[in-house]
């Protein structure tokens, strides 16, 4: 029985990964899952300068999931590749640095940087305020997208995976311009900009106002967009929004992703990943299928 999945080229022994910023850069987690049964393991943002991230409190719990604005705080790349990079070469899994930035060139700071890393994959957040243009997201304007794409391309020695923002009209437009642009792939979705209020504080649950939704609430979006772009667009697929269990995961490579991210599950099951990758398992095997490829985008 074949789970290997191949994102550009990178060989993955099976489809499961998890979603940047919610499992750190492995060693948290560590104690409680065997890293080495993971695909990959996608670090958290990092920068091309240490970011402090955005005034507490940074989180709330909503109905199905829950809103961050952590605001992408990180150690910066130079403390990232001392320390974070070296934990995680002594696993048997690939690594995929998700990597933010104010501006196109502090994107292409941290990419020429990494080139020199012993990395796998490159996952570009372009949900991130493009400072330049008032604030508006790199991921909400195609040219944007395709821009920026092609700037990376031209320094990243690694594979560049473009993470989409579902914060937009036609995610397919997106996903088309990341695809011109040489984009090696595609991660989607990011969080859906969403708002809690305290009613008895009478003031915003976080204190950046509006936050990224994530969790089960936002799954039916998520596998929505991944089957639009899917048949799009012949780039290879991370899916991720909400998934907590095998059959969510399943949902998503049925839909056309080539691999799936387990976020926000890791905060309320630590073992998310670890169980979904032996579902998978059991679910090819209960179903007489060979080999993975098989179910991906097996729904049209």
């Amino acid at each position: 029985m074949n789970t290997k999945v191949n994102i550009a080229g990178v060989i993955l022994n099976n489809p499961v990964m998890v979603a940047s910023g919610t499992f750190g850069s492995g060693a948290e987690y560590s104690e409680f899952v065997d890293l080495n049964k993971l695909g990959a393991v996608v670090t958290k943002g990092v920068a091309n300068v240490p970011w402090p991230g955005n005034p507490t409190p940074r989180i709330a719990e909503t109905y199905g999931g829950m809103i961050n604005a952590i605001g992408l705080q990180n150690p910066g790349i130079d403390v990232f590749c001392k320390r974070d990079i070296p934990f995680l070469k002594d696993y048997d899994t690939k690594i995929m640095v998700n990597v933010c930035g104010k501006t196109t060139e502090d994107y292409c700071e941290v990419v020429e940087r990494l080139a020199e890393e012993d990395i796998d994959l490159m996952e570009i957040n372009i949900s991130c305020p493009n400072v330049k243009e008032g604030g508006i997201a790199f991921g909400q304007n195609p040219k944007a997208v395709e821009a920026i794409t092609s700037e990376l391309k031209k320094r990243a020695k690694q594979p560049i995976i473009m993470k989409l923002s579902p914060n937009v009209t036609d995610i397919t437009e997106m996903a088309k311009a990341a695809e011109a642009g040489g984009a090696d792939g595609l991660s989607l979705i990011n969080t859906i900009t969403g708002m809690k209020i305290d009613v008895n504080r009478r003031t915003f649950a976080v204190a950046n106002k509006t936050g990224g939704l994530s969790g089960p609430a936002i799954k039916p979006v998520a596998v929505r967009m991944v089957y639009q772009v899917a048949n799009a667009v012949k780039l290879p697929i991370i899916g991720m929004g909400g998934i907590a269990t095998t059959e969510d995961a399943l949902e998503f490579i049925l839909a056309g992703a080539t691999a799936v991210s387990v976020g926000t599950a890791n905060f309320f099951n630590p073992y998310a990943t670890v169980e979904i990758v032996k579902g998978i398992e059991d679910y090819m095997e209960k179903n007489h299928i060979q080999d993975i490829q098989e179910l991906i985008g097996a729904v049209k």
